[in-house]
């Protein structure tokens, strides 16, 4: 562990998360501190690795100003590096390895856009409390059907391997050890391969917190992701993948796989 992460604890983030919503409070226009991910609704998350994710309401008129002079955040505590990222906000590393990642808005913005419910940290009284939940709900985490997941899968393997013979070695491996091992963790989670419920899955990207989740299919991720140069090892393995799973594959389609995996 390097000796910036053990300055980062919980503790320490919370408290600069106080900080922050202190240095808001005074500083004129900002209307509260909605605190995201694991310093907002899933504190259970919360380690010497995580970032603090939030979201800064200000009156109407004074969003600009907030994204484009970060004193408010400076005055909590001192930062080493940040650059704006989106048109809504930053992402900002403090001088004692605190990572924040954040964005700014008017109150009607949020009508407008998804987020997972947060937290308030610090909230006028004038701002709706019920802000905190998304009146667009996140991303659905229904799943396609099976048939779609290990067709989808088999497409990938296939157009990755056929990309690899051209030489197009990069997209060939983000198709197979990419595109192809999204599709066998939605397979998974279709069929409720799920080990630890108690862990949140995160609306916007399914492989977060897949060692907890879904520990078989972790275990299984050295053959699957084997590397820029071993896409055809990795096309097999998605096979062997899916054959372990019984998936119901097509004779054809599989036999033209091994064909061009084999002549590399």
């Amino acid at each position: 562990m390097s000796p910036t992460h053990d300055l980062v604890t919980p503790e320490l983030l919370l408290t600069r998360l106080d900080a922050i919503a202190d240095r808001l409070r005074d500083s004129g226009h900002a209307m509260g501190l909605l605190g995201l991910g694991s310093v907002g609704n899933e504190r259970m998350r919360l380690d010497n690795y995580s970032d603090l994710d939030f979201f800064v309401m200000v009156e109407v008129g004074y969003k600009k100003r907030y994204i484009e002079q970060l004193d408010w955040l400076e005055a909590a505590h001192p930062l080493a590096w940040h650059f704006q990222n989106t048109v809504d906000g930053h992402k900002a590393l403090m001088t004692d390895g605190v990572f924040c990642e954040f964005a700014v808005f008017e109150p009607n913005e949020l009508k407008r856009i998804p987020y997972s419910p947060g937290q308030w940290i610090w909230r006028r009284d004038d701002l709706s409390p019920d802000l905190s939940q998304p009146q667009i709900p996140p991303p659905s985490p229904s799943l396609p059907n099976e048939t779609w997941i290990v067709g989808e899968a088999l497409s990938c393997v296939f157009v990755g391997l056929q990309r690899w013979h051209r030489g197009e070695k990069l997209s060939a491996a983000r198709f197979v050890q990419s595109h192809a091992l999204d599709r066998l963790i939605e397979l998974d989670a279709l069929r409720e391969a799920i080990a630890d419920h108690e862990v949140p899955a995160d609306p916007f990207n399914r492989e977060r917190r897949l060692e907890r989740r879904q520990p078989e299919l972790a275990r299984e991720l050295p053959t699957l992701i084997p590397g820029y140069a071993q896409t055809p090892q990795a096309a097999l393995a998605i096979l062997a993948a899916l054959e372990r799973r019984r998936a119901n594959m097509n004779p054809a389609i599989v036999e033209r796989i091994r064909e061009l995996a084999s002549l590399f």
